[in-house]
């Protein structure tokens, strides 16, 4: 265990040197500037046009200003979500593939370590980068929102922790196909199974919709070969707001809800996944 987390520490600092880590930071701060500025410009009109519906009714416009917040919040962090994702994505496409084929991965190897240690190293040091980056990106985006509005989506720590898992599931996907894969071919692997379940996700709440008991079989299936798609719409119904979920109004909310169930098999997907990662590397001529 020693050795896991003295190649966490390096992975982690070697990931801060990296121009991609600095370029994601800076875009993630970019991000959050925007919709901070949009937040600022449209969250008056809302106000306005909440009045104007509710007839002047304070509770009737209480009500339909705060589910204008919270379409608000469950867009940002819909895009936070994607952003995490491709930054999982990008640091265990490369993190194999790309030290195998430079030979750097000889100077690890080498030395009195098991191959176990290697990949739950780079595992563990991605994932505390991703947790920070998914605290500053998803926090930021809520935090941006309550100064403004003074609302808070309801079970806001579970959103964010299941936003990101989803981020978390992607990377260790990645880290698995790269270790067999080039970096170029994990990425295209992964970001495909991203598409698959994202496709799937959108069927299955269009079939949800219309009662097309098929249509959400098919987003069922997708969501066991990669459930991805199935930790953000659990979180965003935890994030939703209970007038949004009964009437299923929000296009960044959910119809179909995944079970426990399913998220309980997330967890077991990510931890078989690793699993592989490491019984792969350990096979691994290099």
């Amino acid at each position: 265990m020693r050795a896991t987390f003295i190649l966490a520490r390096m992975t982690f600092r070697e990931a801060l040197r990296r121009k991609i880590v600095l370029t994601a930071l800076l875009l993630g701060i970019c991000f959050l500037v925007i919709y901070s500025i949009g937040v600022h410009m449209i969250i008056g009109n809302i106000h306005s046009l909440a009045q104007n519906n509710a007839g002047g009714n304070p509770q009737a416009t209480g009500i339909v200003s705060s589910e204008g917040v919270n379409f608000l919040t469950l867009a940002g962090l819909y895009a936070v979500a994607f952003l995490s994702i491709a930054m999982g994505a990008l640091l265990g496409a490369d993190t194999m593939a790309g030290e195998i084929n430079s030979g750097t991965i000889q100077s690890i190897v080498t030395k009195p370590i098991h191959r176990r240690d290697v990949v739950l190293g780079k595992w563990l040091g991605f994932a505390v980068l991703l947790a920070l980056y998914s605290i500053l990106m998803s926090g930021g985006t809520v935090v941006s929102m309550f100064t403004q509005s003074g609302v808070f989506p309801p079970h806001v720590i579970l959103g964010i922790l299941l936003v990101y898992s989803e981020s978390l599931l992607i990377m260790t996907v990645s880290l698995t196909c790269s270790s067999v894969f080039s970096a170029l071919a994990t990425g295209g692997i992964v970001f495909g199974l991203y598409g698959l379940a994202f496709i799937g996700g959108w069927v299955e709440q269009f079939g949800s919709l219309v009662q097309n008991q098929t249509a959400v079989d098919v987003g069922i299936v997708t969501s066991l070969i990669i459930p991805s798609e199935a930790l953000w719409r659990r979180a965003a119904y935890e994030m939703q707001s209970p007038l949004s979920g009964i009437l299923g109004i929000s296009p960044f909310g959910t119809i179909s809800v995944p079970s426990p169930l399913m998220i309980a098999y997330a967890g077991v997907y990510l931890l078989g996944s690793l699993y592989l990662a490491v019984r792969l590397f350990e096979k691994r001529d290099l």
